[in-house]
């Protein structure tokens, strides 16, 4: 799992309301909210007040990271867990993120003779796009005469203008969002043609879907559920074997260290880890010993919840985050 999306929140300093809310409406929501405040009884009364207000909205479960007053993360849950409140040095990410699961930034094109739709997974919110070449002619005719041949030249010529623009869209995005996985249903015809114009980085990443999509939608949904999670598959066992067969780094202080000397490319934990370590305002300054973080200049190091702090440093250096029950206690990936 990539962590870009919760750099923000170690761009501002804490401490950090970290609120849990399952989907509640009415009465049931203000009572949930009284138990879960009182759980935040050091919080600023701007923090409060902040929280007040968007914790008795009645919206589906989501999470909510608030410091000195303001809302710097919230995410709807699909699948949230239990309703809690923390106050906390470090924002109290990993249920979010082990609801939230691994997000695998992907495309996916149906394709047809004019063109495409897009759909982006990746960088942001879901959005669509048509991306289409010139319109006509689209099809080529049956019937005879001197014009015949030209105009079934100039469908091929717009056909693989269409699948140019296409492959050229897509692409682009592979480059912007750095997708992993190109899904391509659509006209056989065109899906060829498409493959054919597409740089080697999104190639390398496309997977076909044969059926007929306007015939069973869903299915192709099914397909995409299946190709993402056979990819997530893939990408952990991966990483397994790289920590196995490189002997990589185990237990904190190892990983610590690893991070510290930004050596460490993925991070695999079995779960929560709930267990304490002390802390510094720096990223990756977390220790077991007090006294080291003091030796590095950490002049008042704070004790921390592990997960918390492994979770930062990994999105302050750029390394993944996978959950795993492979591992007993987190351990690390190095960079290659």
């Amino acid at each position: 799992m990539r962590l870009d999306f919760i750099r923000p929140l170690y761009e501002r300093r804490g401490p950090y309301a970290s609120v849990y809310l399952g989907a509640l409406t009415g009465p049931e929501r203000e009572a949930r909210w009284r138990s879960l405040r009182d759980q935040l009884g050091q919080a600023d009364a701007d923090t409060l007040e902040t929280l007040d207000h968007q914790a008795l909205r009645a919206e589906p479960g989501r999470v909510l990271f608030t410091t000195h007053g303001d809302v710097v993360l919230t995410e709807t849950l699909a699948d949230p867990p239990a309703a809690l409140a923390r106050w906390s040095p470090l924002p109290h990410v990993t249920p979010m993120l082990m609801g939230r699961g691994e997000n695998v930034p992907h495309l996916r094109v149906v394709a047809d003779q004019a063109g495409a739709e897009l759909a982006v997974f990746g960088g942001g919110s879901p959005r669509t796009a048509t991306v289409q070449a010139v319109p006509w002619p689209l099809q080529k005719t049956a019937q005879g005469g001197w014009s015949r041949r030209r105009y079934e030249r100039g469908v091929d010529e717009t056909w693989e203008g269409s699948a140019a623009a296409v492959a050229h869209e897509i692409d682009e995005q592979v480059r912007r969002i750095g997708a992993e996985l190109v899904i391509v249903a659509g006209d056989p015809k065109s899906r060829s043609l498409l493959f054919d114009h597409l740089g080697t980085k999104s190639a390398d990443r496309v997977l076909m879907v044969e059926h007929d999509i306007s015939a069973d939608h869903d299915q192709f949904e099914r397909d995409v559920e299946t190709a993402l999670d056979g990819w997530l598959d893939r990408r952990r066992d991966e990483l397994l074997n790289r920590h196995r067969e490189a002997a990589g780094p185990v237990g904190l202080p190892q990983v610590g260290r690893a991070l510290r000397e930004g050596r460490a490319h993925a991070l695999l934990l079995p779960g929560e880890l709930p267990g304490p370590v002390w802390v510094g305002e720096g990223g990756t300054q977390l220790s077991t010993d007090a006294d080291e973080l003091r030796r590095w200049g950490v002049e008042r190091p704070v004790m921390e919840r592990s997960d918390s702090a492994l979770a930062r440093a990994a999105a302050m250096t750029d390394a993944e985050l996978w959950f795993t029950e492979e591992v007993a206690e987190v351990a690390a990936v190095i960079r290659c």
